[in-house]
Order: C-alpha cells, then structure tokens, then sequence
C-alpha cells in the first residue's frame, strides 16, 4: 500500500490544478455579462433622454410661433409694492442754525426802492438762531412716476411745505412731466435747496424779485435733447400764488415760465452751463406795508402785471475733472423787470388808485474757491437797481412822492465773505461776513454769522 500513497498525492495534486482554471473562466464570463447588462441599460435610459429632449424643443418651437403670431401687449404695470422702496422710501433730515452779529438793528433791515414783499430775510436775528430745518421723503412710485415731499420746519415752530410733487419716469425721447409744488426752473439758483447754497443768504436779487425762493402750484414740461452737448427746454404754469404774481379770482392758471440751458465740457478740466429764461405772471390786489408822508402805516396794493427776464451763468473748473482736492466754482445771474398797471393808495381809509409802472433789474456775481480737502472761500457780489418808476398819483399831483418811501430810488448792493469747513459730505461750518448797504442810505451794515449744517439719511446728488 505504501507504494501507492506517492502515486496518489500525485494524481490530487493533478486534480486540483485542473479544477482553479475552469473556476476562473467561469468567473470571467459572469463579469461579461454583468458588463453587458450594464452596457444595455445605459444605451436605454440614454435614448429615453434624448426623445425628451427632442419633445421639448419641439414644443418651445412650437410656442415660439404661437407667441410670434399675437399681437404684442404691453405688461401690466407692476403694483407699488413691487418696489422696495414703496415701504422704504430715501429720507433724509437737514439741520441748520446759525449765530449774527450786526452793526444795525435786523429789524429795520430792507431793500431801498423795491415794494416790499413779506420774503425779504436780511441777516435774521441777532445772537443765536436756529434756522430752517429740511424733512425729505422720495421714492420711485411704480416704474412711471417717482414722488418727492420736502418739509421745513421753521425756528418759529412752524411746518411749511417747500415742495410736493410727481415726475415721470417712463417718458420718451427726454421729456419729463412734474406736477404739484416745486421749486420753478428758471435761473440757476431757484431750484437749489437752502442747504447746498454756496453762502449763508440768498442774493439780494432773488429776495427782491422773488420773496426769495420761487415755488410753482402747478406743472412743468422739461425737454432733455439726445446730444452730447446739454440742451435743455422747460416751461410751466399754474395758480401764480407766489410773488411777483398773486391766485386770481376766476378758474384757470395764471402766468407761464419759460427757460433754455445749454452746457458742456471745456477739456477735461473745465464745464460750463449758461440760460435764459421769462416769467410771466399777473397780480390782484398785491400788498404791501409802507408808511404815508407823515409817518403812519399805510396798507397799499398793486393790480396789474410782472415780466421778468433772467440771464444765467455757470463755470466749474477742477484737475482732470477730480473735485475732491481743488476746484473752482464761477456763478452769476442777471434779472430784469417790467410791471404795469395800477397802485392803490391806503386801501383801508383814502383808497386812491391810479397808474403805476417800473423798470427794475439786479444781478450778483460770485466765486467758490476749495483752495485744500474740505476748505473752501468764497466772494460775492449783489447790486439792485431800482430804475424809473412811474406812480400815477405822484405825477398827477395828488399825493407827494414821500407818501410812497418804500418805493423811492434806490441802488442797494452788498459784498460778502465767506469761509466754510466740511468734515465730510454731511456736514458743514461757514463763517460769512458781509458789508450790507441794502438800506442805501449811506450807512454800512457789517453782518457776521457763524452757520452750521447737518445731514441726517439718504441724501441724492445735487444740482450741476
């Protein structure tokens, strides 16, 4: 037997090295048909995918041409509470004050030769005041119109509504339509809110002919040509309730505005903008407060028609453009008047009334110099000319010239100073000293007023 064991392991160790490469060829063919498997429902699910996408853009081709064949609509307009803004609208708060000293008393303060108007501000009270407080609300509407609101709140505790007003946003071809209360585009000045003023007042000019700031009840009409050089026509109407004009009694509106800018570039240094514009506008019953020959207040009104022309001018120079460091700001406007018709004497005992016609103009001139970051000075002119004046019951001998004081001849001007520092783009301190002779009776009135300004919230860009 033991001669066979040898014999025996032999044939084993044959058996096993048959039975591993049939056990490995089998594994390989299951592999192969895995694979396979595999392979087949990959090319299935990509065919499936690819005749969705077919059916898609089949479909999308399909609307396309449907949509193509209707007419266009225009979208609905969207909801003002689609707008961000329609529940958060920009508002910003101005703060400002101011302290004066004068060499006379504020309170007799006027302007030689010019009939009084109620707006005529001088240099305000002395010692501390607190000035005009500015409360703005805007906000884009819906996607055709944005409305704005601008609040003062005097120092007397008092709350006037500057400007209240609509414009559109939507219109073609560089035309914008503003209705309500709103700062009238003619000049230069008028339309610029108190807090960006270059100085502490108004020119004499504007106090005179205007009561300061013109505001417009009413609508304007703005044109904007599509061209590289500014070209700019606007005009307007409306109740004519701010001086020179006054409401009438009848429906309708009173007055109209005209005005034209153009401005551009000088180089990359410089730009320029210049204007013209003509107020219309026709008065009932306009009074004011003067005294009679023999000292005693006397209540008179005049009944006829304003024209005013106003020629306007601005040049802006910096580095390259960059104000932040230095520029140098050139500004002047000239106005002239024409009122016709009648003045009535002492409307509440003697009443007399007859013809009544001036000729008046004025004019300032200034410069803004930022000499260093956050300096700047400042110089300014004004001059008034009271010109010819025509009083009916003067020349006719009824009453004596001396019965119309606030009306004699006149020529006032005013030189003034000024010195401001800006921390920042809020905020602003402004030492002004003027040599006033509005009261042109040979006698200098020096005003020093020391003026602060802050700026709470959004705040959008100013005028050119």
């Amino acid at each position: 037997m033991s001669a066979y064991k040898p014999i025996a392991a032999l044939v084993a160790v044959a058996c096993a090295s048959l039975v591993q490469p049939a056990q490995a060829e089998d594994d390989a063919a299951a592999l192969r048909a895995e694979l396979q498997s595999l392979k087949s429902d990959y090319d299935t699910r990509v065919g499936a995918l690819e005749a969705r996408i077919a059916q898609l853009e089949t479909t999308a081709a399909a609307t396309a041409s449907a949509t193509e064949a209707l007419p266009a609509e225009s979208p609905p307009p969207a909801p003002a509470t689609a707008s961000a803004s329609a529940f958060n609208p920009a508002i910003s708060v101005i703060l400002a004050g101011t302290y004066a000293d004068t060499s006379r008393d504020p309170a007799d303060w006027s302007m030689a030769g010019f009939m009084p108007n109620g707006g005529e501000v001088g240099p305000g009270e002395r010692s501390f005041n607190l000035g005009e407080s500015e409360l703005t609300a805007s906000a884009n509407v819906d996607p055709y119109f944005m409305a704005q609101l601008t609040a003062a709140i005097t120092g007397e505790d008092e709350i006037e509504v500057e400007e209240a007003f609509f414009r559109t946003t939507a219109l073609p071809s560089g035309f914008t339509v503003k209705g309500g209360r709103f700062f009238s585009g003619f000049g230069y000045l008028n339309e610029v809110h108190a807090h960006a003023w270059d100085f502490v007042d108004q020119p004499l000019v504007y106090q005179a002919f205007f009561a300061g700031q013109r505001a417009q009840d009413g609508v304007q009409v703005k044109w904007i040509a599509p061209a590289d050089l500014l070209v700019e026509l606007g005009a307007e109407t409306g109740n004519g309730d701010a001086f020179p004009g006054t409401r009438q009694g009848g429906n309708g509106l009173n007055g109209a505005t005209l005005f034209a800018h153009v401005g551009g570039d000088i180089g990359d240094n410089a730009s320029w903008r210049a204007g013209a514009s003509w107020i219309d506008l026709d008065s009932e019953g306009r009074e004011y407060e003067d005294t009679d020959a023999a000292g005693l207040p006397v209540l008179n009104a005049f009944t006829g028609s304003s024209e005013t022309w106003v020629a306007d001018a601005v040049l802006k120079w910096a580095p390259t453009g960059n104000s932040a460091q230095r520029y140098l700001k050139l500004q002047g406007e000239y106005m002239h008047r024409k009122e016709s018709g009648d003045l009535t004497f002492d409307l509440e005992d003697a009443a007399l009334t007859d013809a009544y016609r001036s000729t008046q103009s004025g004019w300032y001139v200034q410069g803004v110099y930022q000499f260093r970051p956050r300096w700047r000075a400042g110089l300014r002119y004004d001059a008034l000319d009271s010109g010819d004046t025509d009083i009916g019951l003067v020349t006719s001998g009824v009453l004596p010239v001396t019965a119309f004081p606030a009306l004699l001849s006149g020529d006032p001007t005013r030189t003034t100073l000024m010195l401001d520092w800006n921390p920042s783009e809020f905020s602003r301190w402004r030492l002004q000293y003027a040599w006033d002779e509005a009261r042109d009776d040979g006698d200098t009135d020096r005003q020093l007023q020391l003026q602060y300004l802050y700026g709470i919230g959004a705040h959008g860009a100013h005028k050119y």
